[in-house]
Order: C-alpha cells, then structure tokens, then sequence
C-alpha cells in the first residue's frame, strides 16, 4: 500500500505563504499521463519501445486533439470523445486494441488479433513488421469519428426524452 507524505511547498502567488500537500510516494500520483507513457517507452530500450513511440507518433498524427491517459494499471490509452485505442506492450509484441474495432471499416486488413469479439479489434505488431502508417492514420481517424458520433446520438437521445410531469 502506497505511503504519504507530507510536503511543504512554497506558494507561487505569495512567497511568504506555504501550502502543505499531500503527495503519494508513488511515481504515478506526480506524472501526468504523457510522463508515464514516455517513462514506459524508456524502459522498453528495445525494439518494443520504439514501436510504441513510433504508433504514439502516428496516433497523435492523425488526431492533434488527442488525449493520452494512463489506466488500467499502467496501460497508455488515447481518447478522443471516448477511447481510440490502447498500446499495450508484451514479450513478442506492441498490441493496440481498438475499443469500438468491430465497428470500423479496415479495409486495409490491419486488424490481425481479436476478431472473434462483437466489440474490440487488435493490431498486434511484431518485431520484424513494418507498419502501413496511412492506413494506421485512416483508421485512427475512423475510431474517432465513430466516437464522436456515438457520443453525439447519445445527446440528441437525452435530450428527446420528455420530463416527467409532476
């Protein structure tokens, strides 16, 4: 179980006051999400690493507004209106999993790992394997879409239903 501590520090606004905080003396209660997922990819020093920095790169390619977030754990996640995909790191491979895959057009055939499901699809890389980082990019601009427009029925479903009269 994680311990606090105590931390005085100076108040930026009036050097003469001081704030006590409470901090965790873990690591992940003072990273900001981005933090962690740069501290994941250093501790990958191989091939694994660059892979995740590089489907970092071409996620926040094909969409600037994405959001990183750091969950489950210790698995990087971006979102934008709801989770795009997670990239989660394994022996022999850098898996992303796509929340809403099964809904997506994958024309390109980029989906190779959990294709049973009615819900997630996977791209699982592998060492050797080269990336077609259009059809990436195209995809990840896809999920967004779908999770924009997901979350822009679900408003105009609220707000059709009729209050209750009292």
């Amino acid at each position: 179980m994680p311990t606090s501590d105590i931390q005085v520090t100076a108040n930026d606004n009036n050097p003469r006051e001081s704030d006590i905080t409470m901090k965790k003396s873990s690591p992940e209660a003072e990273a900001s999400p981005s933090q962690l997922i740069d501290a994941r990819i250093e501790e990958l020093s191989d091939w694994r690493g660059k892979m995740l920095a590089r489907v970092r790169t071409l996620i926040k390619q094909a969409d600037p507004e994405v959001v990183e977030a750091w969950k489950w754990r210790g698995v990087p996640v971006w979102e934008h209106a709801g989770i795009i995909c997670t990239g989660e790191t394994y022996k022999n491979v850098v898996k992303m999993t796509f929340a809403k895959g099964a809904s997506l057009e994958d024309p390109s055939g980029l989906f190779n790992s959990s294709l049973e499901g009615n819900t997630r699809r996977a791209i699982d890389i592998h060492e050797s394997d080269e990336i077609d980082e259009e059809a990436l990019k195209t995809l990840i601009r896809a999920a967004v879409a779908l999770n924009i427009s997901v979350r822009a029925a679900a408003g105009r479903v609220r707000s059709q239903k009729k209050p209750k009269s009292a």
